[in-house]
């Protein structure tokens, strides 16, 4: 039997995409039996109700749906789904677009060769394709990345980027807090601290939105991600849960 891949995909209000996105994970043939975890995290919208239709509408689609009753930030839905998460290997998946499905394999490379445990899709190298848009999120995100390199010894091009791939045992032991997006920096510290870990990086596409398309994400939290770097590699070092 293959290996099963866990795909969590935390969901706020992305009634626009939701349906697009389990199609294309559904179909993206990483090479190993594939779960969609969903975890809509109190949105206002459809999302809930699509995603609920979908799997009704397509029984033997491979589609979990979990609710948060109240929206609590895409960590919490991560956290919801990490620990829902049942393959031996889980990809972060946001529900946006941004990040294509078809490159699973790609993340999936070193882990399968028994190079990698953790593997960081970067949108800063490789030659694939990257929509053009903002060129002060770029800047903050490569200063986010040196920030938390110099702090954890890592030289990673992308510290920000959703797609991260783990052996699951791995992300389920780590003592995860953030509720929002200092998802990133906090895993990234704490994983960073496992004695042996092997993190490798690879080149991947990235279809980027604008805030008209819908982006969330904005200038208060890098502030957070910020606070969180120092937070996690200074102050609050504990690695794995009690």
């Amino acid at each position: 039997m293959k290996p099963l891949l866990s795909v969590v995909v935390p969901a706020y209000n992305e009634e626009n995409t939701i349906l697009t996105l389990l199609e294309k994970v559904i179909t993206s043939n990483p090479g190993l039996e594939i779960e969609i975890v969903v975890v809509n995290d109190g949105s206002a919208d459809e999302t809930g109700r699509k995603v609920e239709d979908f799997i009704r509408e397509h029984p033997q689609a491979p589609v979990r749906l979990i609710s948060h009753a109240t929206n609590q930030g895409k960590g919490a839905a991560l956290h919801t789904g990490i620990a829902e998460a049942r393959g031996e290997y889980l990809v972060i998946q946001d529900a946006d677009l941004e990040y294509d499905p078809g490159e699973y394999t790609l993340l999936l490379k070193p882990v399968m060769d028994g190079v990698a445990d953790v593997v960081y899709g970067s949108r800063f190298m490789g030659s694939k394709p990257h929509r053009i848009l903002f060129f002060w999120h770029t800047i903050g995100n490569r200063f986010l990345t040196f920030l938390s390199n110099a702090f954890t010894n890592l030289n990673l091009t992308d510290m920000e980027t959703c797609y991260k791939l783990f052996r699951t045992e791995i992300i389920q032991q780590l003592d995860l807090r953030e509720k929002k997006f200092g998802f990133e920096p906090e895993v990234t510290a704490k994983i960073s601290r496992i004695p042996g870990i092997r993190i490798y990086e690879v080149g991947i596409s990235y279809y980027g939105r604008t805030y008209a398309d819908g982006k969330k994400i904005n200038w208060k939290d890098g502030f957070r991600a910020m606070y969180c770097i120092l937070k996690y590699n200074v102050f609050h070092r504990k690695v794995m849960k009690s």
